[in-house]
């Protein structure tokens, strides 16, 4: 059986500096901070549905813009899925999840696949929330996903407000990334005909 799917992650820039702890198999804990709010607020979403812990400080020129901060968290968050997750030895693999969330729908998909590829069909009329701006959701996307060295495909089928889009975006990854993550095979083989992701 596998020991304890955990990293450790340190990731310092001249732009940013992010310390982060993150387990797949945890129990929807979290202590977040990035000096953004709402995008805590979305880790947190994240980390929740997912059932995952994470602790993570991280901080940045955010007085410039969020854009390094956030595509730097994803960095290191997708850092610490790729060493976690390990050789990928008895995972499902694969996942699929609709979140509605009123008017918007969300679908995710992901392919533990060891190839990193992310469509994101997401399209956001208005998307500045308070301070925070949506379109930082697929930079934070394309990051993880390159990083973790996975297929995701996010795509919102219906949804006006950018606030209900995000939220049921992250609630979602969460969800089918602990779904594809989940150990279904306990002789370890790995869920490829190659023998190896």
């Amino acid at each position: 059986m596998k020991g304890e799917r955990i990293a450790r992650v340190e990731r310092k820039t001249r732009e940013t500096e992010i310390e982060l702890t993150f387990s797949l198999d945890g129990t929807g804990s979290y202590t977040i901070n990035t000096g953004i709010p709402f995008f805590n607020h979305l880790l947190e979403l994240f980390t929740k549905h997912g059932r995952f812990n994470l602790e993570l400080h991280g901080e940045g020129d955010i007085e410039v813009d969020f854009h390094h901060l956030v595509e730097d968290t994803g960095i290191a968050l997708g850092d610490a899925f790729r060493i976690a997750i390990g050789d990928k030895g008895g995972i499902r693999r694969y996942s699929t999840s609709h979140v509605p969330m009123d008017e918007a729908l969300v679908r995710i998909c992901v392919d533990i696949s060891g190839r990193p590829y992310l469509i994101y069909n997401v399209k956001i009329k208005n998307p500045q929330i308070v301070h925070f701006n949506a379109q930082l959701v697929e930079e934070f996307f394309r990051a993880f996903t390159h990083t973790a060295g996975i297929t995701v495909h996010v795509d919102c089928l219906r949804g006006l407000n950018a606030h209900h889009i995000v939220e049921a975006i992250f609630k979602g990854f969460g969800i089918v990334l602990s779904e594809a993550s989940e150990i279904l095979y306990p002789d370890e083989e790995v869920p490829s005909t190659k023998g190896v992701l």
